[in-house]
């Protein structure tokens, strides 16, 4: 007799079919689920009654009917009765699952029986996916402790029947009568196909904790075929797809090194292996399992807006979603890996979660398991967190500056910087750590290149007084000091634009001394300059430019190179040595000869240019005005 389901509609179960489930491919995970709870009650019930049942001879069995064109998959669970069919799979969205669970949960003793059986599945939910891919389900099904067995069909929203059948052992079939393809090429068949379905297993079901197997055709020589001229047939036997016992629920100790290697470049689309490892193990308010990887190289599209961040998301085995971002800072998504948790509310697809304090607490506990790993590798193993930050410290230092340095506590002491005096990369702590008694600032110099940077004659009066200066190489750094302000109340100050007097005497009567010569200078470059001034840096050189306030040189080209149309254009600010022969020259040629001393101004500004790493406006006229000195 057909009945019709309570939730009765066409248009419910069209929405779950088509709207909560966004990928075809879910079905065989919900399937499989449900006969992993259906074989761990049976089990439960095993482990805690007097019973002669054998608990290693639990399975999943798929099975490929091509010819009528069905696929089934059949546990040996603890099966349904007709009353319990008609209730799971008569109301859409009942969990049969659920309220196993719940009255494990409220019976006497229960908390020494808990842990004996784990429940994933959300039966009234998860099976109906199947409609996505099959035009009709039979369920054929026996329950343990019972003589007689029922049969449920259902073509979908029309209804369903109930009636007596044959079968002769415990559990459950479900037989999937796949739907014919539609306009998209193998959209339906290919799950009438062994390797597709394989795939489908070892992606969402790996680690279902009881065996799944397939008839699999493998070649064998065909019998009086000789190596001369061999001869194959195909051969059916059966193949457990599944690993059943995921390597991070074992503890650490038991995986080899080979063991997390291999999994990582399975899992991670990698070749090389990772650079640590991070394991984490936590039973309380919210239980889980974790594995995650440090990459030793920057992942494909690492910098792209095509890359995906986060970690594999599984409950209890069985996978949720490939890249749950929710787990993983924004700083920390180069790391990959999974987490394992059954506690997790999920919504009733399972394909998405329920934004709550369970996932926020997992989250800020991975958060703080790589940052302690992080720091560990920069005090023990520093040769390879150098290795580490040579791929990662760029994305560390743009994560530092997002949102106007939000994040500059969590991922400043990360942060390493090549060092003047100490010839290596050294941390900001290591920097204000050796700074001296009367040093009040932290001095950086940007450029393009160590090699660069360390010909700059900004940097000689503190070179020679042996004070350490932090090279700024990359295109970001400049914007750390801006950002950050100070460290450990130590102010940045940059060796390039900072004003500062490191000289044992300063006359404080040079501006006025040679205001005039100043101003003749300001006037014969006219606006490529803003100021003119004597410099309290320059010892052998006779010119560099500064920036003074707003933005500098470096934040200059970066701005450029990134969009030219938005003219970002620092201050010139002149810097003059006026103990240096070429401003002596200035100096009388500015009485004896203006035209010359005109030039003379050119020849300083262009040479201040390019000290500066920025282009001539005129490389042809400044190379004519340098031949017209001889």
């Amino acid at each position: 007799m057909q009945k019709q389901f309570q939730a009765e509609s066409r248009r419910l179960l069209d929405m779950m079919i088509n709207s909560i489930y966004t990928h075809k491919e879910i079905f065989l995970r919900e399937i499989i689920s449900n006969a992993s709870d259906a074989i761990d009650k049976l089990r439960y019930i095993a482990l805690t009654e007097e019973t002669e049942m054998d608990i290693n001879g639990f399975e999943i069995i798929l099975t490929l009917d091509k010819e009528n064109r069905n696929l089934i998959v059949s546990d040996n669970g603890i099966g349904m009765s007709a009353e319990e069919l008609e209730r799971n799979l008569g109301t859409i969205a009942f969990s049969g699952s659920g309220e196993f669970a719940k009255n494990l949960e409220n019976a006497e003793g229960a908390s020494d029986t808990a842990e004996a059986v784990d429940i994933i599945g959300q039966f009234g939910v998860g099976f109906y996916s199947a409609f996505m891919v099959a035009d009709k389900v039979t369920v054929i099904t026996k329950k343990y402790g019972e003589d007689k067995a029922y049969k449920w069909e259902s073509e979908g929203a029309d209804g369903f029947t109930i009636e007596e059948t044959e079968k002769a052992s415990v559990g459950t079939d479900i037989i999937m009568h796949i739907k014919a393809d539609g306009e998209v090429e193998d959209e339906y068949s290919q799950y009438m196909r062994e390797y597709p379905v394989y795939k489908l297993v070892k992606k969402y079901s790996d680690y279902i904790r009881f065996p799944i197997k397939m008839l699999m055709p493998h070649p064998v020589l065909k019998e009086g075929s000789t190596e001369e001229n061999p001869e194959f047939e195909e051969v059916f036997e059966y193949e457990v797809f599944n690993s059943m016992v995921p390597l991070w629920q074992r503890r650490k100790g038991e995986v080899s090194d080979d063991e997390y290697n291999e999994f990582y470049k399975q899992n991670f689309n990698d070749d090389t292996d990772p650079m640590s490892v991070i394991t984490a193990r936590v039973e309380g308010m919210v239980s889980y399992d974790a594995m995650m990887f440090i990459p030793t190289r920057i992942p494909n599209k690492f910098y792209s807006d095509d890359f995906e961040g986060g970690l594999q998301l599984y409950s209890s085995g069985v996978l949720i979603m490939e890249n749950c971002k929710d787990l993983l800072p924004e700083h920390f998504n180069f790391v990959r890996g999974v987490v394992d948790s059954p506690d997790l509310t999920l919504n009733i697809s399972r394909e998405m979660l329920q934004h709550d304090r369970q996932l926020k607490l997992i989250a800020a506990n991975l958060e703080k398991k790589i940052k302690a790993k992080l720091e560990s590798m920069l005090k023990e193993e520093r040769e390879k967190y150098e290795e580490f930050y040579k791929g990662f410290g760029r994305h560390l230092k743009l994560c530092a500056l997002d949102d106007y340095g939000a994040k500059k506590e969590q991922l400043q002491d990360f942060l390493l910087f090549y060092s003047s005096t100490e010839k290596k990369l050294v941390t900001l702590a290591e920097y204000v750590e050796r700074m001296k008694p009367d040093q009040e600032h932290i001095y950086y110099a940007s450029g393009d290149s160590i090699e660069a940077i360390d010909r700059m004659p900004q940097t000689e009066i503190l070179k020679d007084k042996n004070i350490e200066i932090l090279y700024f190489t990359d295109n970001t750094d400049e914007f750390i000091s801006d950002m950050f302000r100070k460290y450990q109340d130590k102010p940045f100050m940059s060796v390039i634009d900072g004003d500062f007097n490191l000289s044992d005497e300063k006359d404080e009567r040079i501006d006025v001394i040679f205001q005039d010569t100043f101003e003749f200078i300001k006037e014969a470059l006219g606006d490529k300059v803003d100021v003119v001034k004597a410099s309290t840096k320059l010892k052998t050189h006779p010119v560099c430019l500064s920036s003074g306030e707003g933005i500098t040189f470096e934040m200059e080209k970066y701005f450029t190179a990134v969009n030219p149309e938005l003219g970002m254009k620092a201050k010139r600010v002149l810097e003059l040595n006026v103990d240096h022969n070429a401003f002596l020259s200035l100096e009388k040629a500015r009485t004896e000869d203006e035209d010359r001393a005109k030039a003379i101004c050119e020849v300083l500004y262009n040479q201040a240019l390019l000290i500066a790493g920025l282009p001539i406006e005129n490389p042809s006229d400044y190379t004519d005005l340098i031949c017209s000195f001889f």
